[in-house]
This record gives structure tokens, C-alpha cells and sequence, in this order.
């Protein structure tokens, strides 16, 4: 039986970018047991792209063990894989960890920290969100974490609000996740959605606990977004709304196409919206999502009515339901 907890950690900016450096250091320090499974180069932005029939290499990156000066006696192994941040999680979660950690099981799935924002629609084109689902659909509790600036400074204040979350999540977790590759899958769990029958009007009491165990079987993921200045409180948020205006740019071709585009948005539009995650992270909270895996009228998908309790929060700001 394993004695400790380990994290799985992927993201979508490469497994040598600065913000998955940042917080592999970060998790270290703090005694948690990690292994990566990231992406060998920059994979921004591609969704839940993955490489079908395709040879995919893994490499044992452990040199950064000593190059990022980390305490191996924690726990930390260290692999890229040639493939895309969703292609990692499958490879790790479906037999991948255990052809070259046998033994080692992951108690939690983080994905990032990314550079750049991951809000409102963002959750649709987001590599970093992809990956933190795509586990989520092999039965593992996960988390997006990302930091709200596309520069560097204030980095490290993503990191803190992003392994705070980290640590409360790790500490209601078991640490082997029961629906890990789902070898019972049960339409009938008491946490997911009857629909087509109208969903029962649930207390506050069954709602927190139905939640939870909606997150420890991989049913709902946790998405964290912390500005460059933050305050150091967080908020319980939904999606907000937000446009990207002017998205593409015309460029110059060379006369052997019909015309050139580069898709990029000028500036961005955002409207209000309670409890919406631009809105928090604009006042410098640090914002965390509840949002569910599967599409709605999915056998497991969490109905609205319990959703409608994941916008409940604590004094501490964080998800009610993420007090055990």
C-alpha cells in the first residue's frame, strides 16, 4: 500500500516553462510528492487535441532535479512526453505511470501554473483546462491553475494561491482515487444529474457532500485564476463573459496564397456577471471555478440545481463544499 500522496502534474506551456518550474519548486518545498508528465514543447491553446495512432516519446527529465534544486527524498520524478497536454494524462492515467513508476498511483491532477488567463471561454480553447478535464474523464480529481498576466512579474503570487488550493484539495482527497479509470462506471451515483427527470431540490448539507464526491470521482474540476495583483483572498466564482474583439489580423502574403491571417484578439471586451471569474480577478481576488466534466445531458453530468450550490463560499472565501 502507498504510504503518501502523490500529485500529477501537466501542463500546456512545456514542462520547462517558467511557471511549471515555479510551482514544481513550489510543491517541493512544501513536502508534496509530485510526478510530471508534460508536454516536451510549448502546446498552448490546443483544447483537448490528442494524437491518435501516432508514436509518442517519453523522456525521463530528471536532470531538472538537480538544475531546479529539488529535494529528491520528497518525492519527485520528472518525464516529458512529444505529444499534447490531454495525450499526457491519457498516457499517465492508462497504463503509462505504471510501466515506468509501478507502484505509484496519483492522488491529484494539477495542470498548470499556465501564463496567461484561463476564464469564461477560455475553458473551451485552454490546453491547460483540456488536460485537468481529460483526467477528470479518467476518474481523477483535477485542477487548472493559472496566473492572469502573460509577463512574468508577480509569477510567484499565482504559484502561492495556486498550492494553497492545491494543499486543501490534497488533504480531503484518499490517496487512491476510487473511480481511477473507471472500473465501475455508475449512471446511478447519488452526486449525478437524473435527468431527463427533474433534478430533486437537495439541502445544503447533501449538496456540499454530493459536490465533493462529485470532485473525488473525477465529475467536477477546479479552475484557478490569480492575478498579478492579488490581494491574497480568493473567491468562489462561476464563468464569466468576455469577447475577443478584432481577433484576426491581416498580413501581407507573397502572392502564392489567397491571403494571410494571424488570429489574435486587439482588446477584449467584458461584461459584468455575479460571481463571475473576470469580475473577481479584476478586483484582485483569486478566483476558483466549480465546473463539470461532462457535457449536460451526459448519464454523469452534474445537474444545475447542485451547481447552483458550487457558488457557495466559505469565510475564507474558497467553495463551501471544499471543506470537507
Amino acid at each position: 500500500m502507498m504510504s503518501k500522496k502523490w500529485v500529477l502534474l501537466t501542463n500546456d506551456d512545456g514542462i520547462e516553462a517558467p511557471g511549471f518550474e515555479m510551482l514544481v519548486k513550489s510543491l517541493n518545498k512544501r513536502g508534496i510528492a509530485i510526478i510530471a508528465f508534460a508536454p516536451s514543447t510549448n502546446k498552448s491553446a490546443c483544447s483537448m487535441q490528442i494524437n491518435l495512432g501516432k508514436p509518442m516519446d517519453l523522456h525521463n527529465r530528471d536532470d531538472l532535479i538537480a538544475n531546479w534544486d529539488l529535494d529528491a527524498s520528497v518525492g519527485c520524478h520528472l518525464f516529458s512526453l512529444d505529444g499534447t497536454p490531454c495525450d499526457t494524462m491519457i498516457v499517465a492515467l492508462d497504463g503509462g505511470l505504471g510501466r515506468v513508476l509501478p507502484g505509484i498511483v496519483p492522488s491529484l491532477v494539477v495542470s498548470g501554473v499556465n501564463l496567461g488567463p484561463n476564464l469564461s471561454q477560455d475553458s473551451y480553447h485552454s490546453g491547460t483546462m483540456g488536460a485537468a478535464r481529460e483526467a477528470g474523464l479518467y476518474g481523477m480529481p483535477a485542477i487548472a491553475c493559472s496566473f492572469t498576466s502573460f509577463e512574468l512579474e508577480g509569477m510567484e503570487r499565482g504559484i502561492e494561491g495556486s498550492v494553497q488550493l492545491v494543499e486543501r484539495a490534497l488533504d480531503l482527497l484518499p490517496i487512491i482515487p476510487q473511480s481511477l479509470c473507471r472500473p465501475h462506471i455508475d449512471a446511478d451515483a447519488f452526486h449525478v444529474s437524473k435527468w431527463p427527470m427533474a433534478a430533486s431540490t437537495r439541502n445544503n448539507k447533501d449538496a456540499m457532500e454530493m459536490l465533493l464526491h462529485a470532485f473525488q470521482h473525477g465529475e467536477l474540476m477546479l479552475n484557478i485564476n490569480v492575478p498579478p495583483t492579488w490581494n491574497g483572498e480568493f473567491q468562489t466564482t462561476r464563468l464569466g463573459m468576455r469577447w475577443y474583439r478584432d481577433a484576426v489580423q491581416f498580413g501581407d502574403d507573397d502572392g502564392t496564397v489567397e491571403a494571410r491571417f494571424t488570429i489574435g484578439a486587439a482588446y477584449i471586451d467584458t461584461e459584468p456577471v455575479h460571481k463571475g471569474d473576470c469580475d473577481s480577478v479584476a478586483k484582485d481576488f483569486a478566483s476558483i471555478s466549480s465546473l463539470a466534466n461532462w457535457p449536460q445531458t451526459h448519464p454523469l453530468a452534474l445537474d444545475d440545481e447542485l451547481l447552483s450550490h458550487a457558488l457557495e463560499q466559505g469565510t475564507d472565501g474558497f467553495p463551501l463544499w471544499l471543506r470537507g
